[in-house]
């Protein structure tokens, strides 16, 4: 009986939250169909217009961007893509470092640094090269994670995964299968991300047995899909912009 009342009560929360979302702001993002740009092959019109060129080369040196376009081409990404992360990411300072300890243009991890570092035999991965093609290589095996839903959706995760990690988006899918929502669609996890907070314990409790997310509550969630909408949006400029 005990089991039945916590499930009604998770629902009960659930429903709330859903009919309040557009109220607080949190409307789910909108995707706009990017054709390839995972595991995409490098075509001719996968190139920046003079002006985004022109902007480009005043940000970064030319080996990093022909380092970028070499990497993204190499794992089979859309350079403008990983353009948009480092944009977004570090604003394009190689000497950029987050409070957290996030280095370089991809605003690694050291621990994620150090394991990709070594999973590439890298040398050195927090100089611009180094840090470059390790945000792409990470980048590539995260979408690896979300391959079974579509391009759109794929993409989306992706980002949400490279900003908040993926044990917390797998965290997500958990409760989005719990709450009936579909655990591949972005949508469904841009709604229930807030519900990972430590204010949802007692969802928590009737999902999980410890009583909390298996990766621990997660009060960051704002920042992940405001994260995941503004990259999203900087990458359709490159897109639209294209020559």
């Amino acid at each position: 009986m005990k089991q039945v009342l916590h499930k009604i009560i998770a629902w009960s929360v659930g429903i709330i939250f859903l009919l309040i979302i557009d109220v607080q702001g949190l409307t789910p993002l909108r995707l706009v169909n990017y054709g390839s740009m995972l595991n995409a092959q490098p075509t001719a019109s996968f190139v920046l217009t003079d002006e985004q060129n022109l902007l480009l080369r005043k940000k970064l040196a030319d080996e990093e961007i022909n380092l970028i376009k070499e990497y993204s081409s190499e794992y089979g990404i859309d350079y403008r893509l990983i353009l948009a992360i480092i944009e977004q990411e570090s604003q394009f300072d190689n000497e950029a470092q987050s409070s957290r300890g996030a280095t370089g243009l991809m605003q690694l991890m050291p621990v994620t640094s150090a394991e990709v570092a070594e999973n590439l035999d890298l040398k050195e991965s927090t100089i611009s090269g180094g840090n470059i093609k390790s945000g792409i290589f990470y980048f590539a095996k995260l979408s690896e994670l979300f391959n079974q839903t579509s391009r759109e959706d794929q993409l989306s995760l992706t980002l949400a995964a490279y900003n908040a990690g993926p044990s917390r988006i797998y965290d997500a899918q958990e409760l989005a299968a719990y709450m009936g929502e579909n655990p591949s669609k972005w949508s469904a996890i841009q709604k229930v991300l807030p519900l990972l907070s430590k204010r949802y314990y007692s969802l928590h409790q009737s999902v999980w047995g410890d009583g909390k997310p298996p990766n621990g509550y997660f009060g960051s969630w704002r920042q992940t899909i405001t994260y995941v909408q503004n990259t999203l949006k900087i990458y359709q400029d490159y897109v639209q912009n294209r020559s």
